[in-house]
Parts: C-alpha cells; structure tokens; sequence
C-alpha cells in the first residue's frame, strides 16, 4: 500500500497544475440555513457504530496414534501459527479536524468548532465543522464549511463556475487531526445550487465534504465538494495545530 506521503508525491503535482489560472471572484457571504443569514440545525448526532471483537479460532488437534514423550512437531510438521493478528488501535473519541488544506488552489484555514453552535453565524478567517456528523478516519460525512471570501473557500467558488467545477475533480485535500493525524481525500463530486445535508447525514462510509455559499449575502443555495478517502498517517504537531485567529464577519 502506498503510503500518504507517496500518494502525495505521485498526485499533488497535477493537481498544483490545474491551480494556475483561478480566475478569484467577487467574495461572497456564507450561511447554510434555509433563513436568511442564519444556518439550521442539523439532525442528531450520528454515531459511529462499535466495532465487535473477532473470536478467536478454537484450537484443534487430533489424538495420537502412540504417546509421545516429546512436545517438539515432527519432521515435515507445519510450523505453529498465531490464533489471531492484534486489533488496530481505535481512534480516539475527541478526535476533531484541526486544519484542512487543498494545495491546488490555496486554500489553507485552521478548523474550529463554530462558537454558539448551529444558532449563530460563521465565523472568518477559519473553517467550521458541524459537530453532529463525523470526523476523518470514522464512518460518516466530515463536513467543513467556510465563507467564499479570499483567504477562505472562495477558490472553490470560483473553480465551480467554471464547467460546472470539472477540473477539482481528483484534487487533493489534507485534512489535520486533534490527534496528529494527516488525512487524505480526492475530490470526486462538485455539486452546486444545494439546499440540505440529506446525503451526508445518511453517509456511512468515511468521506469529506467542504461546503461555501454561492452569494450573495442571503443565497440559500449552497456549493458541496465531496471527497473520498485515500488514507491517513501521522502528522507534525506543529503542522495539525495552527494557531486559529477567527473574526466576526463584517
């Protein structure tokens, strides 16, 4: 299996290559709600399901023919084996993105839990996720969203203009973890002029969808990138913590 910093070498320079180009476009505001400049909140928390340990396979043996005073296996015997391979450490329950990074276009932005939650508006100069859905590296939709403004998701929105977002399509996303963990995603959907998160609430596979508004201010249409798991493997520190220095849109 390649390894996450293989997978980079092998298709981050493509896709750095689609970047040139980007043609920025007016900045426009970001909400997610069906009320004007005020999100709606999500269903329920999902929750991941456990996983439940294998058994262990039974020992089997015949009985022998004549007793034996040895415990050594006879010549041309088959070499003892173990009854079952160790469990992968499980990841952490607090796990939450810390910093989400498309190199293709720019966009680099710590990852914060919005303050006051779903009844409040976005915060700039960061990214937010929505608490009630998943995280990388567990079943179910990591959903990041940000304002289309420069510095933030505004590359998304304007790629998305352009063929209906055609050329996101196999770029990579990087997202960081709490836990200092990097996560890889490759674009595979661009979706516009989306009004909910049916398809993400219902989603039980790991995925990543970034989400901007379309503009302007009071839009309810919304700009969903989808993308699916190519893999994780550990992070800098420093790397997955950026300092977050959030503003109240003006």
């Amino acid at each position: 299996m390649r390894t996450v910093l293989d997978q980079i070498r092998t298709r981050l320079l493509p896709a750095l290559l689609t970047a040139f180009g980007v043609t920025l476009i007016a900045a426009g505001l970001m909400t997610y709600g069906a009320v004007d400049g005020q999100p709606v909140a999500v269903a329920s928390p999902m929750t991941s399901p456990s996983a439940s340990p294998a058994a262990s396979p039974a020992a089997s043996g015949s009985p022998s023919s004549r007793p034996t005073e040895s415990s050594s296996p006879e010549p041309g015997s088959p070499a003892p084996t173990a009854d079952a391979s160790p469990s992968p450490t499980p990841p952490p329950a607090d796990r939450v993105a810390t910093r989400v990074v498309v190199p293709a276009l720019g966009i680099d932005l710590p990852v914060v839990k919005q303050p006051g939650g779903a009844d409040t508006y976005p915060l700039c100069n960061v990214a937010m996720y929505i608490e009630e859905l998943s995280q990388p590296g567990l079943p179910g939709a990591t959903y990041l969203y940000a304002h289309a403004r420069e510095g933030m998701f505004l590359p998304l929105l304007a790629e998305s203009r352009t063929d209906d977002g055609a050329r996101m399509i196999g770029m990579l996303v990087q997202v960081y973890t709490s836990d200092d963990r990097l996560f890889l995603y490759e674009i595979s959907e661009v979706r516009r002029h989306q009004l909910n998160l049916d398809e993400a609430l219902a989603a039980r596979e790991s995925q990543l969808w970034l989400q901007t508004s379309e503009g302007p201010k009071g839009t309810r249409e919304k700009l969903q990138v989808i993308a699916r798991s190519l893999g994780d493997g550990p992070a800098d520190p420093i790397e997955a913590h950026p300092e977050p220095k959030p503003v109240v849109c003006g």
